[in-house]
Parts: C-alpha cells; sequence; structure tokens
C-alpha cells in the first residue's frame, strides 16, 4: 500500500496463478482470461492503497476480476445467446482425464452460477467474500451456490 514494488511484485507473485485460473472458468478462454486477469491487476494496483483492510484482499481483487470478466462478456457480441464449443473449454492437466466431466459441467453453468461456484469451490472464497467478489447480498451469493451445486450435481451424476 504504501508503493514497496517488491511487496508489489510479492503479491502479484501469490495471487496471479488463482486470479487467472479463475478467469479461465469464468470466461471459457485462455487468451480472454489473460487479459481481463491483466486488466485487474492495473486496477488493483491503482486503488490497493485505499484497500483498508488488509484482509479483505482476497474478496477485493476478485470482485475487480469479476468486473473485468463481465466487461469481456458483454463487449464480446458473438457470445450473445449461444451454445459452448466444449472443445475451447480449457482443461487443467491435472483434470485431463477424471475431472474433464467437472469442467464441462461447470463451463455448461450460467455466468453468474458459475462465478459464484468458481470463487466458492476453485477458490475458497467464504460466502460473505463471494458477495463482496460478485456485488451482490450474502443470500444471493448463497442462492448462486446452491443452484450451482445442485446443477454440477446433477450433471455429474447423469440426474436431470
Amino acid at each position: 500500500q504504501a508503493g514497496d514494488r517488491g511487496a508489489g511484485e510479492r503479491l502479484a507473485a501469490r495471487w496471479q496463478p488463482r486470479l487467472l485460473r479463475a478467469a479461465r472458468r469464468i470466461l471459457r478462454s485462455e487468451d480472454r482470461a489473460r487479459d481481463a486477469v491483466q486488466e485487474a491487476w492495473a486496477s488493483i494496483f491503482r486503488g490497493v492503497a485505499r484497500l483498508n483492510d488488509p484482509a479483505a484482499f482476497p474478496a477485493w481483487a476478485f470482485g475487480i476480476l469479476n468486473r473485468r470478466c463481465v466487461d469481456r462478456i458483454r463487449g464480446d457480441s458473438r457470445r450473445a445467446e449461444t451454445a459452448v464449443d466444449m472443445e475451447q473449454v480449457p482443461v487443467p492437466p491435472s483434470a485431463a482425464t477424471e475431472g474433464l466431466d467437472l469442467v464441462r459441467a461447470l463451463a455448461a453453468l450460467d455466468h453468474d452460477h458459475r462465478t459464484a461456484a468458481v470463487l466458492h469451490f476453485c477458490e475458497g472464497l467464504t460466502l460473505t467474500e463471494v458477495a463482496a467478489a460478485v456485488g451482490v447480498p450474502v443470500g444471493t451469493a448463497k442462492s448462486r451456490i446452491f443452484h450451482a451445486r445442485r446443477r454440477l450435481k446433477a450433471a455429474l451424476t447423469g440426474d436431470t
């Protein structure tokens, strides 16, 4: 917060992988995810001096990232009402075999549910942090996570 370049580099080294992983899952595109994360870091570094509680950094940073992802989604008119091309869904190397169904099920969720699920299940944010990150009340975040969990379970067990 005081402008220490080394501290900023350590912060970026620690959080870059998590932000990029979340952006990949939200946007379903490596290139778009990298662009969104780069824009998020610019905003993070501009605003970090105003962050009052360092413990709030995860929710605050993921909130910034979520807004950059939403900006990308809104700006991409080709994505409006199109089906997900499952060949374009990035698959982490560790999920290449057994996790592919989960990756595909996650990719099939709508943006709001996918974002809540990624932040809660994949990134470990609490309900309060998810709510802060996506800018909704805690009850709404809880509902999105509940419905995402239910849809993921149905997709993975074959229930409809």
